[in-house]
């Protein structure tokens, strides 16, 4: 599984319904309204680095209210959820 981080810029006064539309895309898994620089961050999650184009380029990036976007790729994932069943191996209890 592929997952991506996309960085969004969108117009102000559109942020929660852009953020909704973005969030009802397949393979979109969560979408965050944030401060800073950006808007919106969404978590894409696909099978193959093509699919990446077809929904970040040719969906997401074409939605009334979003300026622009900004794609990072996750090379490992680390939670804390992760490393507590990685620590729990071989526990009793």
């Amino acid at each position: 599984m592929i997952t991506s981080i996309v960085l969004i810029k969108t117009s102000v006064d559109r942020i929660p319904e852009t953020a909704e539309k973005i969030a009802a895309l397949e393979n979109v898994s969560e979408v965050y309204s944030v401060t800073g620089a950006h808007d919106l961050i969404a978590m894409v999650r696909v099978a193959r680095h093509d699919d990446l184009a077809d929904i970040i380029t040719g969906q997401i990036s074409k939605l009334p209210g979003v300026a622009s976007t900004e794609t990072h790729i996750a090379f490992r994932t680390y939670s804390q959820h992760d490393l507590e069943a990685a620590f729990a191996i071989g526990l009793d209890g």
